[in-house]
């Protein structure tokens, strides 16, 4: 398992050589990127969080979900800093015995990065900046889990 809070850029390739172990017979990867808003101005989005809290939050869930599916892998990345629209913010892999519950995992994994994990997240645009709000959609996906 390895969970990664970082500025730089990452290279998913990369990333995915080392992933797995030989009994697993599922790999799931998400990749998240930077989109643009609405009104298609968006110039970057700035993420911001607390090291040591946010690691910690992202490493237990990441061991909730090892757990929960008997993952035999698992990988969790995501950036803060400025961030322009097309860049990766995140991403998630998963390797499990079976299909299923690798997709699960993921999805159980990029539901919390999107609701729960410490981030904030701030809209830049020409005219203005404003943090980004939490949505309901969000939120209610984490229910099914």
């Amino acid at each position: 398992m390895r969970v990664l809070v970082q500025e730089a850029a990452f290279d998913v390739a990369q990333q995915m050589r080392d992933f797995g172990a030989p009994d697993m017979g599922a790999i799931v990867t998400f990749t998240g990127v930077v989109r643009d808003n609405d009104a298609r101005n968006l110039t970057a989005m700035e993420i911001e969080h607390y090291p040591g809290m946010t690691q910690s939050a992202l490493t237990r869930i990441a061991a909730q979900a090892q757990d929960r599916w008997n993952l035999g892998d698992v990988l969790v990345i995501h950036r803060y800093g400025r961030l322009r629209p097309g860049e990766q913010i995140m991403m998630v892999a998963t390797a499990a015995r079976h299909r299923k519950a690798a997709f699960e995992a993921a999805e159980f994994l990029m539901d919390y990065l999107k609701s729960r994990a410490p981030f904030w997240k701030k809209e830049i645009t020409a005219d203005a900046a404003e943090w980004v709000a939490a949505r309901d959609e969000d939120e209610s996906a984490l229910k099914r889990w």
